[in-house]
């Protein structure tokens, strides 16, 4: 074999596989298998390189047009032989921006009547008489309800004849007295005799007064407990009367806002029962000490309810107008985030995010007062945070930029 047959063998080995040719006697190669070009070969492995550089740079081209369109801002490039810089995080952000809000102060309280009593007997009894109708209006006085009376108007009869009774006896000795004609004992038995069945005569007037339940002031009576001829007993509830105009509202208020609540203070409630109405009110009276437990303080409020649309036992949504406007920073409420008792939010500095513990105040719709830890202008992250660690170098995205 010759030296080219040897060449052309090695080639060919390289090019087909080996199931595809022969060599024959004449050490030559088979005339069925065409030509081999080794310059052809080598510029078929060229042609497939520069294929897949092409293909790359094409890939390089349309993420750059990808990141372009989104407004990314492109990241700054380390200072040659300085270390490379992490991977700069995609975020959305807004500034802090502070804005003048009236001084308000929000919570949540129950309505209460303004007086509240249930009706309870204080003597044993069956019930005799009911006069009223469940729901209506009474008046202070009013009789509502009796228990049967004979045996304590039988007491009260007997006890009157024997007052009856002392008293002529007293007037008799009072006069044989004035002529000195009795001893200042006798004198003095008849009194204490007369006064007795004075006392008694009162004690059996209240126990007939008893069987009477009267209603203590005006309200609105509720639904009764019993019905006519129950036997009651001492304490047993027979019907609640309300007072509701004006009607009482009970709320709790944080530690810090014990010094600006005061009596006369202005403010309006809402109820779920009247979504589209505001009442309005003013403070009542403030507790002088605070729950040790909540560090909160109690208010008492009373609304005028002329209508008596509102109810005792309803939830209350409170506004308190501290009377005066002030400057507030306020950031989207979706940037802080709660660490522990902290309240925590990322800054962007020079292109890092910094994290950055903040007191907050009062909130708003979609947004939360910063009273402390950031300035005005500020820019804050506000998507984004789960990944984000302090330090880390940000983008920040055009369209969410004022």
């Amino acid at each position: 074999m010759t030296c080219t047959a040897h060449k052309w063998v090695f080639i060919s080995f390289l090019y087909f596989p080996q199931s595809q040719w022969r060599i024959n006697r004449d050490n030559r190669p088979p005339s069925h298998l065409p030509p081999i070009n080794p310059f052809g070969i080598i510029l078929h492995c060229m042609m497939k390189k520069l294929l897949g550089v092409l293909v790359l740079c094409v890939a390089v081209f349309f993420a750059w047009h990808w990141f372009s369109r989104l407004g990314v801002n492109p990241a700054v490039a380390p200072a040659a032989g300085g270390p490379p810089k992490m991977m700069s995080l995609p975020v959305k952000a807004a500034p802090a921006r502070r804005e003048k809000v009236s001084a308000k102060i929000e919570a949540v309280g129950d309505l209460l009547a303004g007086e509240s009593v249930v009706l309870r007997p204080e003597i044993v009894g069956r019930i005799s008489a009911i006069r009223f109708e469940e729901g209506q209006k009474a008046k202070a006085g009013d009789l509502l309800v009796e228990l049967n009376a004979e045996e304590q108007r039988s007491a009260y009869a007997q006890t009157q004849a024997a007052l009856n009774l002392e008293e002529e006896s007293f007037k008799r000795i009072r006069d044989v007295r004035a002529k000195n004609l009795v001893s200042q004992q006798q004198y003095d038995e008849s009194l204490a005799r007369l006064q007795n069945a004075q006392a008694l005569l009162e004690r059996d007037r209240v126990r007939l007064a008893r069987t009477q339940l009267f209603a203590p002031f005006d309200g609105i009576l509720g639904l009764r407990q019993v019905s006519l001829g129950d036997y009651v007993s001492p304490g047993q509830a027979l019907v609640n009367l309300e007072s509701v105009d004006p009607i009482k509202l009970d709320f709790k208020l944080a530690e810090k806002y014990a010094s600006k609540v005061v009596k006369g203070l202005k403010l309006e409630v809402s109820v779920d029962a009247w979504p589209d109405r505001a009442f309005r009110g003013e403070v009542q009276a403030v507790d002088p000490r605070l729950d040790e437990a909540t560090r909160t303080v109690k208010v008492r409020a009373r609304l005028p309810n002329p209508d008596l649309a509102l109810k005792p036992g309803m939830f209350a949504r409170i506004v308190l107008d501290l009377g005066h406007l002030r400057e507030a920073l306020f950031v989207p409420e979706q940037a802080v985030q709660a660490k522990g008792s902290t309240s925590m939010l990322f800054r962007i500095v020079d292109g890092k995010a910094v994290l950055s513990p903040v007191k907050t105040g009062e909130r708003r719709s979609g947004s939360v007062e910063i009273t402390e830890g950031i300035k005005d202008g500020d820019w804050i992250v506000i998507d984004g945070q789960i990944k984000l660690r302090d330090g880390m170098p940000v983008i920040q995205l055009k369209q969410d930029a004022p």
